[in-house]
């Protein structure tokens, strides 16, 4: 009888993440967008140097978890306490290949509930230093646009 493994290339190269040390490690400045509407900012928005108006600047580390981050908005944005509010995370980078910005979905919190994201963090998410970070947020009596990994079933 013959066993077979079923490790994938992809696990072998993946590396667990290193703790950070924050008394020895200097934060990064991350700069945060938020919407009050529920949707993302456009990649638009960021391009020719502009980004959007409503910029919290944040002062964290790569370990930084989103329900960390949302805790964080939370005390800027007194409506955004309420508990229901959805926080939903995109980063956003610039494209390679040419001048515009990409977003990428990386995960949502919502506040006073837990959650499957909550403790992703920034570096399991290829965060790199210079990329934005865009929330949306929605309150708790409107529904948030449906995400594409969400199924509703």
């Amino acid at each position: 009888m013959a066993l077979e493994s079923r490790v994938t290339q992809e696990e072998i190269k993946k590396e667990p993440e290193k703790p950070i040390d924050r008394e020895k490690t200097c934060p990064l400045l991350l700069r945060v967008f938020t919407t009050n509407s529920g949707r993302h900012h456009r990649p638009e928005e960021f391009s020719r140097g502009n980004v959007p108006s409503s910029e919290l600047q944040i002062y964290t580390w790569m370990d930084a978890t989103l329900k960390e981050l949302t805790g964080l908005v939370k005390e800027v944005y007194p409506e955004a306490r309420k508990k229901g509010t959805h926080f939903s995370f995109n980063i956003v980078y610039p494209d390679p290949r040419g001048k515009v910005y990409r977003l990428k979905d990386v995960g949502s919190t919502v506040s006073g509930r837990k959650g499957m994201d909550d403790s992703m963090t920034l570096q399991s998410q290829r965060f790199q230093i210079g990329d934005y970070l865009d929330i949306a947020i929605t309150p708790p009596n409107r529904a948030p646009p449906m995400n594409p990994r969400m199924r509703p079933f």
